[in-house]
């Protein structure tokens, strides 16, 4: 990791928008279980949800719910709740600090990192999906942080997971903590100290065959690890170490031409797949050689994974049955934003850079079918791509947006707001839509008037 890199480490703090839990799933009218919804694509089952709708006057604003605190994490629905995670800051703490982070050998501090010598109180918070009132809110940990975030984020950035029967929520260093729907903690497990530059942690639990995945890569990779553990008990099924260096994704659970799963994570120095019931490494190739953050894409036995600096980069890997290493059917090198992670949909990549701008490719062959795609809205875009009913939905750092047509020809349909910013990414749920902005939870439907 070169200083450079380091010092331009502009958009991980906020993690939580490159943040996953990945599920195989179909998409499903009333879950979105993970950050993206199923499978972790972003994509959402059809639905007669609005084109537009505008905080500042009410119009389709079903309800807002104001959320205590700070949190990055996006919202996940199950039956009648969502899912939320937010972090309190509190006071200075004396003596306490973040751990020495090295570079290159030599011993180095971010400038933008900061809240390691603070007490923190991180919640687990169920909202009544019908009337935006707290169903429960919980109190997971309360103390002081292993390790620094950066200034403008949250120690409450990943999203957290549900099969249903548990949520499973996940904040680095203090550990994940599981409940039952009606908020009651089942168990909780300390899977290890992590530095992340003191950037704050990204990543998302996964959930897959009964157990709960979590990829932990640390400063300069010599004590990064992917763990996974009973979802019934926490109990620790497996622990492997990685040579990866600081990453803020996660990965995704993907069936190889055979039907074979494979648990496929992205990194830095190299992309590898792992045997989800052993832990055994299937398969590696060389990785993205810049940051880690973007949830890779998947469909079709292929797999995309993207980063966005120091290079833009886009590797479409073809599975192969039996563990092989995929093949590198193309790659593509430019439009790639830095933190929101892209969309596969209907046979077409769609790329956004920082500044929403849209770039689409045929997901089989990597031809280019448009580029220079105009956002919806002027502004930096943090929150990843959704989409359902052949249109896209994007919304910028500041809660401005809207949707964009999918397809071969470039079309902004609509332009909206919430009138404040936003850093996480949308769930789409039967005929609404859920947007995490700063202060408050919005449910977004269409209305009367």
């Amino acid at each position: 990791m070169s200083m450079t890199r380091a010092n331009h480490l502009l958009a991980i703090y906020i993690a939580s928008v490159a943040g996953s839990a990945v599920l195989a799933a179909e998409p499903h009218r009333d879950a979105w279980a993970q950050w993206r919804g199923p499978g972790g694509s972003g994509i959402a089952a059809p639905a007669d949800v609005p084109l537009e709708w505008d905080a500042t006057t009410s119009r389709n604003i079903q309800w807002k719910t104001e959320i205590e605190g700070r949190g990055h994490s996006s919202p996940v629905v199950w039956g009648d709740r969502v899912f939320l995670t937010t972090a309190i800051e509190g006071e200075v703490i004396a003596g306490a600090k973040a751990p020495p982070h090295m570079m290159e050998g030599e011993e180095f501090k971010h400038p933008d990192a900061l809240g390691a010598d603070r007490r923190h109180t991180l919640k687990v918070i169920a909202i009544d999906r019908g009337t935006g009132a707290v169903a429960w809110s919980k109190v997971a940990y309360d103390g002081a942080m292993y390790d620094d975030r950066h200034k403008a984020s949250s120690f409450a950035s990943p999203t957290v997971a549900t099969d249903g029967e548990r949520v499973f929520a996940y904040f680095g260093s203090p550990g994940l903590y599981v409940y039952d729907l009606a908020g009651n903690q089942l168990w909780t497990r300390d899977v290890g100290d992590i530095k992340t530059i003191g950037m704050g942690v990204g990543t998302s639990p996964v959930l897959s065959a009964g157990r709960v995945f979590i990829q932990a890569d640390e400063d300069e990779g010599k004590e990064s690890f992917l763990v996974a553990l009973d979802a019934r008990d926490g109990k620790e099924s497996w622990r492997v170490k990685r040579p990866i260096q600081a990453s803020w994704t996660t990965p995704v659970v993907v069936a190889d031409p055979a039907g074979v799963e494979q648990l496929i994570t992205a990194g830095n120095e190299q992309i590898i797949a792992y045997d989800p019931a052993s832990g055994r490494e299937l398969w590696k190739v060389d990785g993205l050689a810049s940051n880690a953050i973007h949830v890779p894409l998947h469909a079709d036995g292929m797999v995309f994974v993207t980063a966005g600096y120091p290079d833009k980069v886009l590797k479409a890997l073809e599975l192969q049955p039996g563990g092989k290493p995929p093949r590198v059917a193309w790659t593509y090198n430019k439009g790639i934003a830095y933190v929101a992670s892209n969309l596969l949909y209907e046979g077409r990549v769609y790329l956004t850079n920082d500044q929403g701008v849209l770039t689409c490719l045929d997901a089989k062959t990597g031809e280019l079918i448009y580029e220079g795609g105009r956002a919806p809205a002027q502004g930096f875009y943090m929150a990843s791509l959704v989409a359902l009913g052949g249109k896209i939905l994007m919304i910028n750092r500041d809660g401005d947006g809207g949707w964009v047509k999918a397809g071969p020809v470039h079309e902004v349909l609509a332009q909206n707001t919430v009138d404040e910013p936003v850093y996480a990414t949308p769930a789409i749920v039967g005929d609404r839509i859920y947007i995490r902005g700063e202060r408050h939870l919005f449910a977004i439907a269409k209305t009367a008037g």
